[in-house]
């Protein structure tokens, strides 16, 4: 393969040339030689496209040679132009007359597909021959080389274009391959599919060393200076968005472009993609600092690199731009503070990103859960300060910080009947036929946190007291007790006393916790 600079179709034909030495080292099987079909199609498709550049060329030589007066040493060029496309057009018909003849040999085609896409033993008694060096390869060989040789002249690092295994980078290291020599290691034991795709392959190499002699060429006599055919007006504004009763200011200017050239560009030392002779910058805007008013100031390099007369001519432009700071915006029922160890929801938007955001998140003393819509998020405090994270497709936009509440303790209240027992007027004798206990949240926490504020009693301990002493308790297990048994031995003056023993309260994840409430000890007078 030749050096220097390839076009994206001559990397195409590289690329399919190392596809093909891998799939003739494999075994053959009617899968393989149909994917050999496909190189072999593909080849030549693409060497009729650059066959037609080629010509394409030519005519512009000429054309170039004509417009400047027909001048002796550019008639010269003319004519080295012609050589090159005779010399070319004899070594492709040789080869497609190969072509031609192994398929002539191996029965033809029928319906558009060969008879016989193996045909490996007639592939190599036309191609090694029964007694080596007496096959089609070996001429072939020669005639290929011979041509390397010719074109030298406009690139002299070319290579020979046909080479036995022990020249070959990939072939003297193959144990199969050792040894063996251009004939050999192209079409023995090599179904006719891929010999065809063999031939294709060398034709392709063979036309990209002729468009790089016809370049080579144009370049002598002006055939490649630029002729800018579009011409079109741009502006550049200082800023696109400006404030009511502030000025707007931009640069008004012609610009041009060729279909002629194709340049190359690169932003900050990387390729850029180029689309009707524009480049397109796209990047994500970032910023160290930003001033008191929320700007930072930032700046980016292109090149762009064209070859004008044989010359490459690099331009270079540097453009300023200013970044504004994001605004986080946060919603949820409590944005000054978070309650500790509940499912804090907040809804996080930056609307200067629009639809680009991509929201993610991190948090110091809190665990993070992320929500079903962008930009919602659940914290988890697990400390008196929570520091939360806004970055937007990887891009760190800033930082939140919240205090962090306590949660606060129920409200631990006894019923009968429905109703809240009052402490101190409390009950006629013989008391309540039964009594529940709740747990009642903080009405605040409740409308913040409806999730986290779900109470119960789970165990309490009622007593009835006469005087100084019990004469009855009972240990329950639930939030209500029959007390069936105590109204039976009630008398007037004697009191029930109640002792919340445990409380637990059911979180967003419906996971229970234990309630910390003290001491709750709760008397109801009998009268």
């Amino acid at each position: 393969m030749a050096g220097g600079k390839e076009t994206p179709r001559q990397k195409l034909i590289g690329m399919m040339y190392l596809v093909l030495t891998a799939l003739l080292a494999l075994q053959v099987s009617s899968s393989i030689m149909l994917k050999f079909k496909f190189l072999d199609d593909s080849l030549m498709d693409v060497n009729r496209k650059t066959v037609t550049n080629n010509v394409n060329v030519t005519k512009g030589i000429e054309a170039a040679v004509a417009k400047a007066g027909n001048r002796a040493a550019d008639k010269k060029v003319v004519d080295e132009a012609a050589l090159v496309r005779s010399k070319t057009a004899e070594i492709i018909k040789y080869l497609d007359g190969t072509r031609d003849m192994l398929i002539k040999e191996s029965g033809g085609m029928e319906n558009g597909q060969y008879k016989d896409p193996n045909a490996e033993d007639k592939v190599a008694i036309k191609m090694i021959g029964a007694d080596k060096g007496k096959g089609e390869a070996y001429k072939m060989k020669d005639k290929l080389n011979e041509y390397a040789n010719f074109m030298k002249k406009y690139n002299p690092s070319i290579p020979k274009l046909a080479i036995d295994a022990n020249e070959d980078p990939v072939a003297s290291k193959d144990v199969n391959s050792k040894g063996k020599d251009f004939a050999q290691l192209n079409f023995e034991a090599t179904p006719l599919t891929a010999a065809l795709a063999v031939i294709a392959q060398k034709e392709s190499e063979i036309l990209k060393y002729e468009a790089d002699a016809l370049s080579t060429l144009a370049a002598k006599v002006g055939a490649d200076i630029i002729k800018f055919d579009k011409i079109f007006a741009m502006a550049r504004a200082e800023s696109k968005t400006v404030a009511a009763g502030t000025k707007y200011k931009a640069d008004m200017f012609i610009a041009a472009s060729s279909n002629a050239i194709t340049p190359t560009m690169t932003y900050q030392g990387r390729p850029v993609k180029v689309e009707n002779g524009l480049g397109k910058i796209e990047f994500t805007a970032q910023a160290g600092a930003y001033d008191k008013e929320g700007i930072s100031k930032q700046s980016w390099t292109g090149q762009i690199r064209i070859n004008n007369n044989g010359r490459d001519t690099t331009f270079t432009l540097k453009e300023e731009y200013f970044v504004a700071k994001p605004v986080i915006q946060i919603q949820s029922a409590s944005v000054q503070a978070l309650f500790l160890n509940c499912g804090n929801e907040l809804n996080v938007q930056v609307p200067a990103l629009g639809s680009t955001y991509d929201p993610s998140f991190s948090a110091t003393g809190a665990a993070v859960v992320k929500g079903s819509e962008k930009g919602v998020v659940t914290l988890v405090p697990t400390a008196k300060e929570v520091t939360l994270n806004v970055a937007s497709g990887g891009n760190k936009i800033g930082s939140e910080k919240f205090k962090v509440k306590l949660i606060p303790k129920p409200e631990i209240q006894a019923l009968t009947n429905g109703r809240p027992v009052n402490e101190k007027q409390g009950m006629a004798a013989p008391g309540p036929r039964s009594i529940t206990m709740k747990a009642i949240p903080d009405e605040s926490f409740k409308a913040f946190l409806p999730k986290d504020a779900r109470y119960r009693v789970f165990k309490w301990e009622v007593f009835l007291v006469r005087g100084r002493k019990a004469i009855a308790s009972e240990t329950i297990n639930g939030e209500t007790a029959n007390l069936t048994s105590f109204a039976a031995m009630a008398r007037e003056g004697d009191r029930i006393s109640i002792e919340v023993k445990e409380v637990k309260r059911l979180n967003f994840r419906n996971s229970t916790e234990d309630v910390n409430i003290g001491t709750k000890i709760i008397n109801i007078p009998l009268n």
